[in-house]
């Protein structure tokens, strides 16, 4: 097992790329199941999770793979398989986006209950109500999930529930009503950019869907789909670190396409901490004042603050003068990176779904463990700028959704070293 070994100190600077979104790209790969002709995907990041879901559709009889260009091509060549395999699923909990493309495509689709990062409970009943609603049986057995149709039939689905919106079951819905019969109206959709991403990616391959990016989206199914050459939006949630990166090592960076649009409330709060954003162009600059204010935040369904980005500010505010709030609505029990940090001379309490953080004058490095792929992000974070040496076990995480994070952070300064652990 891999872990990084990183000395804290230094001070960020010069230009960093981004990546694909990785959160676009997994339902987008599973909507490929939608049509036998030919997918080409540009922009889709080399991570351990893409990596999954390539093999998860050569499973279900696509052929997989990327060109001198490192664009990913997928065809199905073969239908016969309508069972996504629990090895296979139980790496990460976009597999379940296989559902809706299978069902609607093929008929029928099995798929084992996915897994992914221990951040608290995530069910998928929201999916299998509006699958139903669309016509689909649904039925629960060892730990499958099994759905025919002959048809799926358009209708109104409401996918709100207690934590807002759910953008997997968006997806999921979205990828199966494109080729019902008739018109589907979805209400209380989640409107991330992730989401746009994947319809404008439909409609590229002939459905016909309005209104993705607001709660309401009209579907007008269609007999069949073709294929497409769709380049994937930059990674959001990658922006965003990098932001954190640079204002918590106060540094400067220049990220390059960084997707502003997308991160309204983030920088918000950013700048009410100290941070300099400033657009310029397709890039950004963020820089840092020397002395941060500290700031009150809750996670919130697009475009609010994303809960994806509340562990990297957790780890900024641990260097603010004075004390912040963390409310975390959408995941309640994601806070297992605040037993680490404290590890390293944070001063974090946890009070149910809220954080109390009193900021300290410096982070210590220590031995820590990496609990999620954000929690990771963070450490990471909080490693680069703590006094001495800081040493992260089991970073397989991080490789989850970040595309060689230590050599794109190396390359503007900082001191991060992967290494096997003893």
């Amino acid at each position: 097992m891999d872990m990084f070994v990183i000395q804290g100190g230094s001070r960020l600077k010069g230009n960093i790329p981004l990546s694909g979104s990785k959160n676009a790209s997994l339902p987008i790969m599973s909507a490929a199941l939608l049509t036998d002709e030919e997918i080409i995907l540009r922009n889709v990041p080399d991570l351990a999770d893409i990596r999954h879901q390539c093999k998860l559709l050569e499973s279900l009889g696509a052929k997989v793979w990327r060109d001198n260009e490192n664009a990913l091509h997928i065809k199905v060549e073969d239908e016969s398989n309508c069972q996504a395999e629990y090895e296979l699923v139980r790496r990460m909990r976009a597999s379940i986006c296989v559902l809706g493309p299978m069902l609607a495509r093929r008929q029928k689709a099995q798929v084992s209950m996915p897994g992914g990062c221990a951040i608290g409970d995530r069910p998928i009943d929201l999916h299998l109500n509006g699958l139903k609603t669309l016509g689909a049986s649904i039925h629960l057995e060892a730990g499958y999930v099994s759905t025919e149709c002959p048809r799926l039939q358009g209708t109104e689905i409401f996918l709100g529930g207690p934590f807002g919106s759910t953008v997997l079951g968006t997806a999921n819905i979205m990828s199966a009503a494109v080729l019902a019969k008739g018109k589907t109206t979805i209400e209380s959709a989640a409107c991330e950019p992730e989401v746009v991403d994947l319809g404008n990616f439909l409609n590229a391959m002939g459905a016909k869907i309005t209104g993705h990016g607001s709660p309401r989206i009209e579907i007008e199914g269609v007999d069949q789909l073709h294929g497409c050459d769709y380049e994937i939006i930059p990674d959001r949630i990658e922006a965003g670190t990098f932001m954190v990166a640079a204002a918590i090592t106060n540094g400067e960076l220049t990220i390059e396409k960084c997707p502003c649009n997308h991160l309204m409330a983030v920088i918000d709060r950013l700048r009410h901490i100290g941070v300099i954003v400033e657009p310029d162009g397709n890039n950004t600059v963020v820089s840092s004042a020397r002395r941060l204010t500290p700031a009150d935040l809750t996670t919130q369904p697009y475009p609010g603050f994303p809960t994806d980005l509340q562990a990297q500010l957790m780890a900024l505010l641990c260097l603010a003068d004075g004390n912040s709030i963390i409310t975390e609505k959408i995941f309640p029990d994601r806070f297992m990176h605040i037993a680490e940090l404290n590890r390293m001379g944070a001063r974090l309490r946890k009070e149910g779904p809220t954080v109390v953080v009193q900021g300290v004058r410096e982070l210590i490095g220590a031995p820590i463990m990496a609990s999620d792929l954000r929690a990771s992000a963070a450490l990471v974070l909080a490693g680069m700028v703590a006094r001495g040496e800081t040493q992260i076990l089991r970073v397989y995480h991080i490789d989850r959704g970040y595309e060689k994070i230590e050599e794109k952070l190396n390359a503007v300064g900082a001191s991060i070293v992967r290494t096997s652990e003893s």
